[in-house]
């Protein structure tokens, strides 16, 4: 198991600077390679300690990523027991940690003719998951001359651009063709996705300057608003992939062209996985199946129950439009045998229409007045949120926490710290959703809205 030991980091910092340049002379004649995340991990690089002063970048990425980041164990998670079982249960093999399925997301695993020497899978979700591989730019991106737009031509990856950044994300977050978490891996074990890039970024933690340095065509702003950049075009961009994933599930095209149909892991879970019990103390029998007859599976708005408030506010056009083929995505998947035709017919409508308003998202002002509208539309549609599944009012809270973090930093409310104890009860609510009651949910989400007002 690799660790970050003093004498490791020592061998890191002493080679680093050697194999930068090795790899960027050899890189013009061969494919761009994978060479390993300790090719980055110089100290006059980014493997400092602490932040470096006046510096462009923060310089201590890589101790960030292997310290405190998930991401660098990620690998680790497969050789425990549960990894284990799970393999055993799909039928993957005795190792999860061979098993490509696996590999797909808990590590990078190339091609073996895409590996360099120093490659090693079992780094996890490493840089160049996310940065691409970088045997083309890594030494060459160390000088001031060498422009941003270079390394991207040469295989780097522009996760400066938050649309481009999310995309990276979801394709293990969320899925693509050749790797997701599908109802099978569920019932074996593996958690449910969910994601908000804000909230995920905010925990991960960031390892990059916020804001980043300035790029041209882009509006400058204060630091406070990024995350509501990042939270406002993330939905937009997940509501997009989502579309586009159950389109192809819908046309069977997955990789391997063994799609189930339908497939549950597109519903809402805990529609049918909740606690049972007397029907009189049951708010779901109280409220009723809105929009679908009862006993028939519900889908999962989630990515759109909260997003579609920001779409209406600043994209009324497209999402009119969008609301109406949500709508028919929604009641089609909402049937016992919903048909393939229509639901990819709307979800492939549906997706465009959510990549307009991503645009528009990545590259407006943010301020004081778009935060606190929108931290009042989503407090005021307490109930509608609340009763569509524990899965959008996760997503509420996310997204209440991610717009008052700038907003209160930006206009210092006289109540901040009584808005922050209703925010952090919303988290609680959803700490166990066999316990989730969705009219206390909305009861504190109304609270939430009178304190903003």
């Amino acid at each position: 198991m690799r660790k970050a030991s003093n004498s490791s980091m020592l061998r890191v910092v002493s080679c680093a600077w050697f194999m930068a340049l090795t790899a960027s002379l050899s890189a013009q004649n061969e494919p761009s390679k994978y060479i390993g995340p300790g090719s980055c991990a110089a100290t006059s690089c980014h493997g400092s300690v602490k932040p470096i002063p006046d510096s462009r970048i923060l310089q201590n990425e890589y101790s960030t990523w292997i310290i405190r980041d998930k991401h660098s164990r990620s690998y680790q998670a497969l050789l425990g027991d549960v990894g284990e079982r799970m393999a055993l249960i799909l039928k993957l093999g005795a190792k999860a940690e061979e098993a490509p399925k696996c590999l797909a997301c808990h590590a990078l695993n190339p091609a073996p003719e895409q590996r360099g020497r120093a490659f090693e899978i079992s780094e996890g979700v490493s840089c160049e998951n996310c940065h691409g591989p970088a045997s083309a730019w890594l030494g060459p991106h160390t000088t001031r001359a060498w422009p941003h737009e270079k390394s991207v031509a040469a295989g780097m990856h522009d996760t400066r651009d938050v649309i481009h950044r999310t995309e990276k994300c979801l394709e293990c977050h969320l899925g693509a063709r050749n790797r997701f978490v599908d109802h099978q891996m569920i019932a074996a074990g593996h958690p449910d996705l969910y994601f908000e890039l804000d909230s995920f970024s905010a925990v991960m933690p960031r390892h990059w300057k916020v804001p980043r340095e300035s790029e041209p065509g882009k509006p400058a702003e204060d630091a406070a608003w990024v995350g509501v950049r990042e939270w406002s075009a993330g939905q937009a961009v997940q509501l997009r992939a989502a579309m586009e994933r159950l389109t192809w599930r819908a046309r069977n095209e997955r990789a391997d062209k063994k799609d189930v149909w339908p497939e549950y892991s597109e519903l809402s879970c805990f529609a049918c996985h909740h606690a049972l019990g007397a029907a009189k103390d049951s708010w779901r029998q109280e409220h009723g199946y809105v929009g679908r007859r009862p006993g028939d599976p519900a889908w999962n708005s989630s990515r759109y129950a909260v997003f579609r408030l920001l779409a209406k506010q600043i994209d009324s056009a497209n999402a009119q439009e969008l609301d109406r083929q949500l709508l028919a995505v929604s009641e089609e998947m909402s049937k016992l045998n919903p048909d393939r035709n229509a639901v990819a017919s709307a979800a492939s409508a549906a997706a465009p229409l959510a990549q307009r308003i991503a645009e528009r998202l990545a590259t407006m002002q943010y301020g004081q007045a778009v935060a606190l509208r929108m931290l009042q539309r989503i407090s005021d549609d307490a109930e509608n949120i609340a009763l569509a599944d524990e899965r959008a009012a996760e997503q509420a809270a996310m997204a209440i926490d991610s717009l008052y973090v700038a907003y209160s930093k930006d206009a210092k409310p006289a109540n901040a710290d009584e808005v922050r104890a209703a925010i952090n009860e919303l988290f609680q609510q959803l700490e166990n959703p066999s316990a989730y009651n969705a009219d206390e949910f909305a009861s504190l989400l109304r609270r939430i809205h009178t304190l903003l007002h």
